[in-house]
């Protein structure tokens, strides 16, 4: 039986590169990890191994930093915009690009007063600290028509110390859970939200701002609703985002339940009063969920393993 050529697709990734712009004494930096994939009419380099249409993988690494000098890096979002209609309109072959990028945040190291014995402590401008709360991601797809950007964080942890019940679920021969009606309640937030822009001919929206934005009202409806399971807690975070930024029409949400147990100390004869906790990494419940706009189709994949 004859075989035939399925969906392909080729570039580079994770093209680590970081950008300082230097204003004066005071430096800035993005830091980005770029993953690039073109598609379009490559049957012939898989039938036949002709590479006529193939714009090397070192070509797309070498773009990625040429990029970063000539049009800077204002968000990963615009960067990978740039990218993607840049080897789009650039190249007949490539019908649709794929542009994946993570960024690292860092912050500024605070320096020491003006009265410090260290030259120059009250001009210190160009130190870091890296940032460890999460890592911010967008995915960039572009045929040469329409724009899909999806962006989101992961590795996020959040942690409610009380204001979380779970009680009232269904009981087997094989439950032993007790119910709780003060627990603590901690996930590892892995989300994802899709924009609605879509062509140029409308407003793009500000990445900046929306990024800040959106994980602000995701991070205060965690700690605003009073959580009777966390699948209540994630509709809440998303419905937060999805009424609050008109710019995005979808968000996907996983959420892993980081357990915390209460440890027995009875036998020590003492009296565990919601103070002691056993943080158990696995096995653990994984919650997952898309919230949409109302009349919106769902775009954004079921399984974020690979996005």
């Amino acid at each position: 039986m004859p075989t035939i050529l399925g969906q392909n697709q080729y570039g580079k990734a994770e093209n680590r590169v970081v950008k300082i712009t230097r204003d004066g004494a005071t430096h800035h930096i993005k830091d980005l990890n770029v993953s690039v994939a073109l598609s379009g009419d490559m049957d012939e380099v898989h039938y036949s191994g002709s590479n006529a249409n193939v714009l090397p993988t070192d070509t797309t690494k070498n773009t990625v930093y040429a990029f970063a000098k000539e049009h800077g890096i204002e968000s990963a979002e615009q960067f990978g915009i740039h990218l993607a209609r840049h080897f789009v309109t650039s190249q007949e072959p490539i019908k649709t690009a794929r542009i994946r990028i993570e960024e690292y945040a860092w912050e500024r190291i605070e320096a020491a007063d003006a009265n410090s014995q260290f030259i120059g402590a009250d001009e210190v401008k160009h130190s870091f600290v890296r940032k460890g709360q999460e890592t911010r991601l967008t995915q960039i797809t572009y045929d040469g028509e329409r724009w899909e950007v999806v962006s989101g964080l992961r590795d996020l942890v959040v942690m409610n110390s009380t204001n979380s019940e779970f009680w009232g679920y269904v009981k087997d021969k094989y439950t032993t859970l007790k119910e709780a009606y003060d627990r603590i309640l901690a996930t590892q937030v892995s989300a994802r939200w899709r924009f609605n822009w879509t062509d140029d001919d409308q407003r793009m929206p500000h990445w900046e701002k929306s990024y800040e934005q959106t994980k602000k009202h995701m991070l205060q409806a965690f700690a605003e609703t009073y959580s009777l399971s966390l699948q209540q807690t994630l509709y809440q975070m998303g419905s937060r985002i999805i009424d609050n930024r008109g710019e995005i029409d979808e968000v996907r949400f996983s959420l892993p339940n980081k357990h915390h147990f209460l440890v027995d100390l009875e036998p020590f004869g003492l009296k565990n009063d919601n103070e002691v906790y056993f943080a158990a990494d696995r096995p653990y419940g994984l919650i997952e969920a898309t919230i949409l706009r109302d009349g919106c189709e769902p775009r954004i994949p079921v399984d974020l393993t690979n996005l």
